[in-house]
């Protein structure tokens, strides 16, 4: 058996264009994990798609690849958690076969729909009732409404429009089951009663019978299916758990599982997360309320701009990094890290505004564009890549002081993702904001977060409190340099200055440039 008080939580992360799966001892020590990608369908112009048989497949030789590990034992493993990527819908027959692929997150096909949705219920009613701030052709709701109209013959076949995890606890269990933190951003859930929202499933025509029964995160719904469980080379004995949102397993995964604690997740985007003991709106708008993995509470859950700015700047101006990094067999973003260490904070007078693809919350100015402020002959590549470090902390100070003025306290940020990785940058992130980083010894957190969820699933655990504090482990804390706040409270006024004074050369550029 396994260390810890015996047994294996499997915690299965459904990501866009990968997923992960991970097996835990019930003390959160990770002991096997395995990565599985595929690729998306991109037919048409705003069309993405994947066969769910793809999803699946993926899965089942990703369980395979942990069993070959030779501390996993399949006899071991005791209940498994899902992680999942928000929005992705999937209609299933009365048999339960998808009636046709998947729809992902990313697909926008349904913008004619997502208008008509807005045009029905103002931007305040929706987001009084879901927590969304607007209809988008993203949402479900909108998804729903353009199968109705364009594939009515799948949308008469559809027996249950399901989400990704919704399917998986269905294929596992035979029960099709959805939690609240994925039907948060549906926009045909009402998230304060925690029940579908009738007015909005009667515009899509659609009865609630055709959705399926709602659970808790962290809810046991049933053991693996003799024939799944022969698939899978798993005991029929499984606990199959709803898992939550894969940004609220990632808080969770590192330890953010009360209210008042905050997380960030810095990927190609940085995902925000603050732990609410209630539902709460922002009077202006600016950030979305979502039902959290934990049952009874919510979060702020909002993104920003986040990696895809420093990938940018490796990928177009740091090529003696890639050839040093690929000749040593390191990662170029560590040698930009090194370099940016050798600039003093405030980069000399250089600030960076990184809205390379539009600003994100708590802007959402769609018309944004990057700038570098204050260049001269004496800044180098060192200072734009610290600069670039320094404004993606600059943007979650704005948003922590968004999120305070609303009413919620941020002492610490609890940080994971591939940008937890950077010491350099962490404790720029400290400096910026004046809070304790503290980063997690699991980077892939969600996968984590999915298996705490098992852990209260089972009964290992009475709490994801709980199970959080005994399965998360803190890897290094970074603590303000008080030598450095004070500067960047100055800092920091300057780049909200730059930005407010940009917006109108933005607004022109829009005009201009096609």
């Amino acid at each position: 058996m396994s260390e810890g008080r015996g047994g294996l939580l499997i915690g299965l992360d459904l990501g866009t264009t990968a997923l992960k799966c991970a097996a835990y001892s019930v003390d959160g020590k990770l002991v096997a994990s395995s990565t599985r990608e595929y690729s998306l369908l991109t037919p048409a112009a705003n069309v993405v798609e994947v066969a769910p048989s793809t999803y699946w497949n993926e899965y089942v030789e990703a369980v395979h690849e942990l069993l070959a590990h030779p501390d996993v034992e399949a006899s071991d493993v005791r209940a498994i958690g899902i992680s999942a990527q928000g929005e992705t819908l999937i209609p299933v027959q009365r048999d339960g076969a998808p009636a046709r692929n998947a729809i992902v997150w990313l697909d926008s096909r349904a913008l004619a729909e997502s208008d008509e949705l807005a045009d029905h219920f103002t931007a305040q009613h929706l987001y009084e009732v879901t927590g969304q701030p607007s209809m988008l052709p993203t949402w479900p709701a909108a998804k729903v409404l353009w199968i109705a109209r364009h594939e009515p013959d799948v949308f008469e076949r559809t027996a249950k429009f399901l989400l990704i995890e919704d399917y998986f606890l269905g294929r596992m269990t035979g029960e099709a089951v959805a939690e609240g933190s994925l039907l948060t951003s549906t926009c045909y859930w009402d998230f304060r009663t925690r029940t579908y929202w009738a007015e909005m499933l009667a515009v899509l025509g659609l009865d609630e019978d055709r959705l399926p029964p709602i659970v808790e995160p962290g809810t046991a719904v049933g053991t693996l299916l003799p024939a799944i469980a022969a698939e899978l080379g798993l005991p029929t004995s499984t606990v199959v758990c709803a898992g939550a949102l894969d940004q609220a397993c990632g808080a969770i995964g590192a330890g953010a599982a009360t209210p008042g604690s905050f997380s960030e997740n810095t990927g190609a985007a940085v995902a925000l997360c603050a732990t609410l003991s209630e539902a709460r709106l922002d009077p202006e708008r600016r950030m979305p309320c979502h039902y959290h993995g934990i049952p009874g509470t919510y979060m702020f859950h909002t993104f920003t701009s986040g990696g895809v700015v420093l990938k940018w700047f490796r990928d177009q101006f740091a090529a003696p990094e890639r050839t040093v990094a690929a000749e040593l067999g390191i990662d170029a973003y560590d040698l930009l890290g090194q370099e940016a260490s050798t600039v003093a904070a405030g980069c000399e007078g250089l600030i960076m505004i990184p809205h390379l693809q539009g600003a994100m919350a708590p802007e959402n100015n769609g018309e944004a564009r990057g700038a570098l402020i204050g260049l001269t002959l004496r800044h180098g590549r060192a200072h734009v890549a610290r600069a670039i470090l320094e404004s993606i902390s600059y943007v979650i100070r704005r948003n922590i002081e968004v999120l305070e003025s609303l009413g919620t306290e941020i002492p610490e940020i609890r940080s994971l993702g591939g940008g937890s990785r950077s010491r350099i940058w962490k404790q720029i992130e400290a400096d910026v904001t004046g809070r304790p980083v503290a980063v997690s010894e699991q980077e892939e957190a969600a996968t984590l977060g999915a298996a705490i969820l098992a852990g209260v699933g089972t009964g290992l655990y009475a709490s994801a409190a709980e199970a959080a504090a005994q399965m998360v482990r803190v890897r290094e804390t970074f603590q303000p340099d008080l030598s450095h706040v004070a500067r960047y409270d100055d800092y920091y006024g300057l780049y909200q200055d730059a930005y407010l004074a940009l917006c109108p050369v933005y607004t022109g550029l829009a005009g201009v440039v096609s």
